[in-house]
Formats: structure tokens, sequence, C-alpha cells
């Protein structure tokens, strides 16, 4: 099973797995990153890796992984992902649902997406596609990648031997949470800029 042998892998090599299942993941293939990333948090309540290195190989490896699909979505744009998704598991259904969800929360979707697996490993690729400047990616991507290392991270620290169980159920809810605080930050948005317009 494939998330056995990603967790061997991690409990093996340490920092340099964490940083190769993670760019992996961000590219497109099927790695459940949320469940690595609290893992990882697990291996350190066991005083096997370091707190503070593991959330900063976590941040540059998922970073290093949306970099290299917003230059990818940059330099060829939505027709190779339609022709050549399917083969990194992006299908045109998780296309259509992670362009509509682009569209709907704009800049705002790259920070808030890394929290919602299928959608987290699109936007980058919608941002080069959209032809944002490497700069605004980064300043929306980089706040992203740290807030999503650091909740797992730390969440499977605490947790530490009853952490799979945990993350299964968070993981049921995952969308539903991400869903609910995105419409809230909205809402606060339009407010703020209603009110500076006046």
């Amino acid at each position: 099973m494939l998330q056995h042998q990603l967790l061997s892998f991690i409990a093996h090599f340490g920092y340099i797995g964490i940083f190769g299942s993670l760019v992996l993941g961000i590219i497109g293939l099927p790695v459940p990153d949320e469940l690595l990333m609290t893992f990882a948090g697990y291996l350190i309540s066991q005083g096997r890796l370091h707190y503070f290195t593991t959330v900063s190989v976590s941040v540059v490896g998922s970073f290093t992984g949306m970099s290299i699909s917003y230059f990818i979505g940059h330099k060829f744009g939505y027709p190779l992902l339609e022709k050549y998704g399917g083969k990194i598991h992006i299908t045109k259904q998780k296309l259509g649902h992670a362009q509509q969800w682009f569209k709907r929360f704009g800049k705002f979707a790259v920070t808030i997406g890394y929290f919602i697996p299928g959608i987290r490993q699109l936007t980058a690729y919608f941002a080069g596609i959209s032809e944002w400047s490497y700069r605004t990616f980064f300043v929306y991507a980089a706040p992203g990648a740290m807030l999503w290392a650091v909740t797992f991270i730390t969440l499977g620290t605490y947790l530490g031997e009853h952490w799979r169980e945990v993350m299964e159920t968070i993981h049921q809810y995952l969308l539903i949470a991400v869903v609910l605080i995105a419409g809230m930050a909205l809402i606060v948005w339009y407010i703020k800029r209603k009110w500076g317009k006046k």
C-alpha cells in the first residue's frame, strides 16, 4: 500500500523523505500530504525529528512543489494539463472544480487551497496559467505553505500515538471546515471593501 510505503520512507529517510514526498504530492502524485506531516509530528513527539527543522523542510518542500506547478502552468498553459494531467491523477473533473474555486476565491485560493486535497495541487497551475508574476504568487503561496505545515506538524506532535485515528476523523470534515472559514473570510473582505468605499 502506497500510504504505508511513504510512511516507512519518511521514517527511514527523515527530512529528505519529507521534502521529496511533499514535492511530488504538490505536483499531483497521489501522496497523502496531511497524513505525512502529521506522521512527521508524531516522529517529533518520539524524539526522532526536530520540530523547527521539520517545519522548515516541509514548508520548503511544499513551496518547491507549488513553484514547479506554477512554472509548468505559466510555460505550457491549460492544454498541457488537459492532455497529460491524467498521468499524474489530475482528472478533468478535478480541473473543473479547481478552476471554479480559483475564479471564486481569486488570489486567496492559493493560500486557502493548501488545506483542500485536490485543490491544493492545482491552484499553483492556475496561477501560472493566469500569468501571475512569480512575486504575486510567492506573496499568497508562502503564507499558505507555512500555515499548512505548522498546523499538521503541530497536530501530530501533540497527538503522539493517537495521530492516525484523529487524522482520519479530521480528514472527513476538513473540506467543510475550510469552506466555512473561506466563506467567513470573503464576507469580512466584502464588508471592509464596502466600508472603504464609503
